[in-house]
Order: C-alpha cells, then structure tokens, then sequence
C-alpha cells in the first residue's frame, strides 16, 4: 500500500508498505523532487543493463531524506511549513517514507533500527531548524 500525507496541495511524506508489491519499474515523486522514490521488481533472469550515471549539476535548496525502518516501530508526526502539526503514522520493520517537506518529529515505539538516506554533506544545525 502506498500513502501520500498531503498539506493542500504539497506532499508532506510518502509512505511505502512493507505489503506494497509493484511490478516493473514504479516512481512515486514528481520529477522535481531532488529525492526520487521507486519500487523496482524484475522476475528471474530479467537484467538492468550495466549502466553508470553521468555527472549532471543540480542545485538543491530542501533536503529530502528516506528511511527503511529494519526493525520495530517508530511513530511519525507531520507538520506543515508553518510548523503547526498534521497527523501521526506509524511505520513498521520493512516500511519506507519519503520525507518530502514541511517538519517532522519521531518516537521509537519499540527497539528501533533504520536507515537514513538524504543529500549530502550533512552541515549539522545549518541543515534544521529545532521547533
């Protein structure tokens, strides 16, 4: 299953169920989004041809981070850009979210483990604004 948390017409997160199943190639973000989000699913013996990726200049001005949940559960509570909050998800062990705008806050409900994955470098407190 896939859910979009939407704030009027800007999307807040992108959730992808560990249940959701796709077949091929599926992209949930615009093309605008400097973090693009898919699922890929190949049958045995299908191939991706070997590639590289080019060098390409892109200016990014909103991180964007991802996080595969590993184990456990981890609640996610949304705000719009004005910091006022929107609504709560839970996420659970093979569960992936988008992070896409607006602000966000976590709790660990069970022993967690997951993976970050946003544009670089990390410059630390220059990169959030605590609210």
């Amino acid at each position: 299953m896939i859910e979009t948390i939407k704030h009027k017409d800007q999307i807040i997160a992108i959730i992808i169920r560990n249940d959701y199943r796709s077949k091929g190639t599926e992209f949930f973000t615009p093309g605008s989004f400097s973090q693009q989000l898919a699922t890929i699913s190949r049958k045995p013996g299908e191939t991706i041809k070997p590639h590289t990726h080019n060098i390409v200049k892109r200016d990014i001005d909103l991180t964007q981070e991802v996080l595969f949940i590993k184990r456990g559960k981890l609640k996610v509570d949304f705000y719009n850009k004005e910091k006022e909050y929107l609504e709560s998800k839970t996420l659970t062990a093979g569960d992936v979210i988008l992070l896409a705008s607006g602000g966000h806050g976590f709790e660990a409900l069970e022993e967690l483990e997951m993976i970050e994955v946003k544009q670089g470098p990390y410059l630390g407190d220059q990169d959030k604004t605590i609210f």
